[in-house]
This record gives C-alpha cells, structure tokens and sequence, in this order.
C-alpha cells in the first residue's frame, strides 16, 4: 500500500466546516447512528442489551466514590488521575488524556483533526462517524463482510484515507482483530484511532496497540465503563502521542471530569483492580463459550465466531429479525437490534453475555421465539466465521 512520506503536522483545532460528503453520496440515517443498547432496556426486561458487566460497581470501587463524594467543594484535581493511567500504561503523563467516556473522546477527535479523506470500518460503534458528521466531515465506509468473518483486511482500508477508525474487540462483532493487522493501518500522515473499550474484557489483553509508542499516529481510546460498571459516572481515556493530546486538551472544557470519576480512574488502574478484571475476563470467557455451545442447538441462530468481547453477534433466520425481537421483549427480554450498524441487517441482534443460568434461561427463550424455525442443517446450524457465513 502507498505511503506518504511527508511528516504528520501536529492536530489544531478547527471550527466545524460544511459537510463535504459528494453530490451522489447515499443519504445517512443520523438516527440510527446514535442508537444505543440503552434504549433497548425498560422495567422488568432482563438487559442482554448493554454491555456492562453484571453485579458492578464492585464494593470496594463504591467506597472509593463515596469517600470522594467528602472532596466536592473543590474543584477536581486531574493530576493523579494522570499519573496513575500513565503509569498504568507505561506512558508519561503528557500522553494521556483522560475523558468523560470514549464518546467524549470521539468528539474532540472530530472538532480538532481535519482530516480530508476519513476512513470507518464497520460494522463498529456507531459514535465516531456520528461525531465526525456533526463536525462536517465526509466519511467513507470500509464494510466488513461476514463471509469473511467480519475480519479486517488492512488492505481493504483506502490507501488515501488520512484518519481510520477501528473497533478492537469490535463491537458488536465481538471480533478481535490481530495487532500487528492494526498496526499495518499506520503510516506517517494518517491517525489511526483504535477503540479498545472493550480490550479489558479479554484475557491479558491480547492484540491491544495501548503500549505502543513506535507507530506514528496511532491513537488509543479507553473506557472504564464496561468491567467496572461506570457508565452513569462517564469516564475512560486517550493515549496519543504528546502535540495530539496537546491539542485535544485544549478543546475540551475546564474540569471535564468529576472528582468521583477521576477517583474512580486511579481506583481502577491499580494493581489489585487490573488482577480483578483479568479474572473477570477469564470468567467472561467461560461463560461466553458456555452461551455459544448453547446457541448452537437453536436452528437457524448463527453466532459471529470466533468472538472475544464481552457479547455475541447473532444472525437469525432470514425474515424473522424484527419479530424474534418483538417475542423476546414480550418475553422479558432486552437485546440489541443491530440493524443500526452499518452494513448489518434487521437479521441481526446482539446480547451480552451473563451467567450461565441467565444465558441457558435466554437460549431457551430464543427458540421459543423461533417457532416454525427451518430444521437446523449443517450450515445453518454453523457459526458465522471465515468458511461460514
């Protein structure tokens, strides 16, 4: 693939400029782009819909919070909060940037970069293109094919796009992507953002680009939401080299996080925590295999394997998207329609995983959904992966 050899110029900010997608471009439902798993829950549904690890904030991390509840008169002092990601990381200070969630993240990436030929590869968290249409940047489409597996192809990502964005484990594929795949994306004039919200979800975080300091441009984003249940506290990070978290910063407000959620992100990188989610991930494990080996009686149901994150990805039999969805929540339960990611379907939901009596009670609940449901055959009864779609 082509490369360019003239150095990257540092990121400033720049006002949001007229949309620039050409004349002929197909028309993008914005809607569906900030649709989230959230919208999915109500009282009395069982949530598969949001990713969020069960039964969390742990106890300990409640203490934490509280105690810095006592530290609100003063205004919030990030400098801790700094040190300990960084260190975390192996990083100095000056390479991180913490943020209120990725989405924060996502959103000063759009508002500062100007980039002229900006890449997404989809199917992925719809937030980044969401942001960079707001901010009046044309974004071109990389689809992933699930023939394939859903699996990247580096050469598949335009060899002229300045600004890529990739999900790693992508949700809602669940698919984690080879590191050194990511890294062939990298070249001088091109950041490459590489979502990793869910990289602690996997055991040892295997494939993660977050200790890389070699590769130019590469940009790492963080969240603190999924293992540790923070959602409501919006907290997560950025690792970039020094000018672009330089410039990032100076686009976001004064204080941008909350004592608690600065609390929360020391509380959460330190030793005894970071030995807590890697158990959590190896039990995730366990019970996501458990789910799986479960899916694979229901006829016709075809997970996205080989999965990673914290989720599956399901295709359901041709027609029967919409109305399976329709007979789980009357059932009690919430999944995620997936039909609002580009380049998926109305044929495709997602669902966390949980324990493994809430998954059995799910799969149950699935096939009573699917009545009439084609005897399963071989392929239909298969995974999707790189031999089967």
């Amino acid at each position: 693939m082509a490369t360019e050899t003239q150095a990257p110029a540092a990121p400033a900010p720049a006002p949001p400029a007229a949309p620039r997608d050409a004349p002929t471009a197909p028309a993008v439902d914005e809607t569906a782009l900030r649709h989230h798993g959230d919208a999915e829950v109500a009282p009395g549904l069982v949530d598969l819909a949001v990713n969020v690890r069960a039964g969390t904030p742990p106890p300990w991390l409640r203490r934490v919070l509280a105690g810095a509840m006592e530290n609100l008169a003063a205004y919030p002092d990030a400098a801790p909060a700094h040190r300990a990601v960084a260190a975390r990381h192996g990083r100095p200070p000056g390479e991180v940037l913490l943020t209120a969630g990725a989405a924060e993240a996502f959103v000063l990436l759009a508002r500062v970069l100007r980039p002229r030929h900006a890449a997404v590869v989809h199917p992925q968290f719809t937030e980044p293109e969401a942001a960079l249409r707001a901010a009046g940047h044309a974004v071109r489409r990389v689809l992933l094919r699930p023939e394939d597996g859903f699996r990247l192809d580096p050469a598949a990502v335009p060899a002229e796009a300045d600004l890529v964005v990739v999900g790693n484990p992508t949700n809602p594929t669940s698919v984690l992507h080879p590191a050194a795949a990511l890294a062939e994306l990298a070249r001088p004039g091109r950041t490459l953002v590489v979502d990793e919200a869910f990289v602690d979800t996997v055991p040892g975080e295997r494939e993660s680009l977050a200790g890389r300091r070699d590769l130019p441009g590469l940009v790492v984003l963080r969240s603190l939401t999924k293992t540790w249940g923070l959602a409501g506290l919006r907290v997560g990070y950025l690792l970039a080299d020094e000018p672009t978290v330089t410039a990032l910063r100076d686009a976001q407000p004064l204080w941008p996080l909350s004592t608690p959620a600065l609390a929360a992100a020391v509380a959460c990188v330190t030793p005894g925590a970071l030995a807590e989610a890697e158990r959590a991930a190896a039990a995730l494990t366990g019970d996501r295999e458990h789910l799986l080996a479960a899916l694979r009686a229901v006829p016709g149901v075809r997970p996205v394997t080989p999965a990673a994150g914290s989720f599956l990805l399901l295709r359901l039999p041709d027609g029967r998207g919409e109305s399976t969805r329709r007979a789980l929540r009357d059932a009690g339960w919430a999944v995620r329609r997936a039909d609002t990611f580009p380049g998926l379907g109305p044929d495709w939901i997602r669902v966390a995983v949980r324990d493994r009596a809430t998954s059995d009670a799910f799969v149950a609940a699935l096939a009573r959904a699917l009545p009439g449901a084609a005897a399963a055959t071989p392929a239909a009864a298969t995974p999707v992966s790189a031999a089967h779609c």
